[in-house]
């Protein structure tokens, strides 16, 4: 078994409520798979319910891994689930077992695929420059890195920033630091396969509104109860319901409005995981119709 799973993996990537999870666990059944998160939410042990992490019956029936294992206060990074990540899919493969990652975090995917461009830090005064600079930045780019600038818009002003700092503070283009790093990426030279679900906008809409009432009724209310002395700032007191349901103990709304601005948030946060995908995901298959 471990031989012929050596060096394979399944990716199953999606918006959130399309039934990424639920496939994932159905396939690692049938597979002999272990389930490795791939969200950036789900690895914060205070937040079950309102990121909808696998239950403790779930995690009991197969194997789970980088779920609820950082503490509130820890400041996750890409970099750091990637090593935990790799460190999780090659201890996967040493058992026989077949490495199934699965969750929403598009960037956490394609770190695993093209690895993370190990680009040393840019002296401040360059970084500074670059970004008051008020010119074109694609013909600046044009000059100094024309492969890069070719594969950029000129209008895209964030990633024409970042490779005019990078070309101008290490003397190298971008392009090249992000082959270094697609040669080290934990899924090189793996047999990969992928699936994204591909559900409905409508569906992904109406799954959503049930599963935050369900959270509801799960005790979800609790659960943002027990953060309220947790720094607002924390990434994890940014989970898609946490600050709605805060403002509603804080008795600065009411419940109902929390929700409707809950759910509101989760259908922009939809919106924005399928404008990523679309220029992500042409290598995917498309999945079906999972239930949430």
């Amino acid at each position: 078994m471990a031989e012929t799973l050596q060096k394979r993996a399944l990716l199953i990537a999606g918006p959130t409520a399309s039934g990424k999870s639920a496939l994932a666990m159905d396939l690692a059944r049938k597979w002999n798979g272990v389930v490795i998160n791939a969200d950036a939410l789900q690895v914060y042990g205070p937040l079950r319910i309102l990121t909808a992490r696998p239950t403790p019956d779930e995690e009991e029936t197969v194997p789970h891994r980088l779920y609820g294992h950082i503490g509130a206060r820890t400041q996750y990074s890409v970099a750091r689930w990637l090593e935990e990540a790799h460190l999780e899919i090659v201890a996967t493969w040493e058992r026989g077992f077949y490495p199934i990652i699965t969750g929403g975090t598009g960037l956490y995917f394609r770190a695993l695929e093209k690895g993370l461009a190990p680009v040393p830090e840019i002296p401040e005064d360059i970084r500074a420059f670059w970004r008051r600079f008020k010119g074109d930045l694609h013909v600046e780019l044009q000059r100094r890195d024309a492969p890069m600038a070719q594969r950029l818009l000129p209008t895209d002003r964030q990633r024409l920033t970042r490779a005019l700092e990078v070309v101008d503070g290490t003397g190298r283009s971008l392009l090249d630091w992000q082959k270094e790093g697609q040669s080290q990426a934990p899924l090189a030279g793996v047999q990969v396969e992928r699936i994204f679900m591909d559900v409905p906008r409508d569906e992904l809409y109406a799954r959503a509104e049930l599963r935050f009432h369900q959270m509801i009724a799960a005790g979800a209310l609790d659960e943002v109860r027990s953060l309220m002395d947790y720094d607002s700032d924390l990434p994890m007191m940014k989970a898609i319901g946490v600050p709605e349901l805060m403002a509603h103990l804080n008795g600065e709304i009411d419940l109902d409005e929390a929700v409707i601005r809950a759910i509101t948030a989760t259908r922009n946060y939809i919106k924005r995981q399928l404008t990523w995908w679309r220029g992500q995901g042409a290598d995917w298959q498309k999945g079906g119709m999972v239930e949430a």
